[in-house]
């Protein structure tokens, strides 16, 4: 895509070395197996189903986003652990049942290849689930893969970022972060990391309006023509 004429050459980003992704509502959409975890924990109480329209919003929050709407429960809450440690087992159990990368990733991650721009994960997801979610729904050629519990911090703290860049020899300036999340862009600001919100994810209640993202996009195929609309750093 060319360059629009009408568009100052310096407000267009600079094209990025790696592009580094959330897992959960970015690139894969595992939303109706970690519903289905915490709806087996309802089950075993004798509840119904939460609908699953309720959840899909938290999916991104993992476990404590998914109990808080199933069962109204916080981390600081009484009983909530209980409910974490049986809704990872339920979760590990069936991982993969239902996932699947969203529409237009295969050909992104493609295409990324083909541009000669490297990619990688990071995701609060800890390492042991993650380690088998990722080769299972096809994302085992990953660049680099960083866990919730791969360094000291989890996202929103961008250790895990500036991890990610370094597995990739990488400067974090030179990448761009990729999340559905809040703290997705929290942790990619903080990373000095040019952040783009996943419109297409699960977004939480507020919205990515309310983040402060350099962009929003609408799907993954936009990523591809926001890229088409950089410029080359000539530093």
């Amino acid at each position: 895509m060319p360059t629009d004429l009408n568009t100052p050459t310096s407000a267009l980003p600079v094209l990025p070395r790696a592009i580094l992704f959330d897992l959960d509502g970015t690139l894969a959409d595992t939303a109706p197996d970690l519903a289905a975890a915490v709806n087996r924990l309802r089950a075993a109480r004798n509840l119904l189903p939460a609908p699953y329209e309720t959840l899909r919003p938290f999916a991104s929050a993992g476990a404590r986003g998914l109990i808080g709407a199933a069962f109204g429960l916080q981390p600081e809450d009484a009983g909530y652990e209980v409910l974490r440690v049986a809704f990872l087992a339920n979760y590990a159990e069936e991982i993969a049942v239902h996932s699947n990368l969203f529409a237009g990733v295969p050909n992104l991650l493609q295409q990324l290849q083909d541009r000669g721009i490297a990619w990688g994960i990071v995701t609060n997801k800890a390492a042991r689930l993650t380690d088998v979610l990722v080769p299972l729904i096809g994302l085992g050629h990953a660049g680099c893969v960083i866990s919730g519990d791969t360094t000291a911090f989890p996202k929103p703290h961008p250790a895990p970022l500036f991890e990610a860049a370094r597995r990739l020899s990488i400067a974090a300036e030179e990448c761009w972060y990729v999340g559905d999340d809040l703290r997705d862009i929290v942790a990619g600001r903080a990373a000095g990391m040019r952040t783009v919100a996943a419109g297409w994810g699960y977004c939480g209640q507020s919205g990515p309006h309310a983040w402060e993202a350099d962009t929003i996009l609408g799907s993954p195929t936009e990523l591809l023509d926001e890229l088409d609309r950089c410029v080359i750093s000539v530093s």
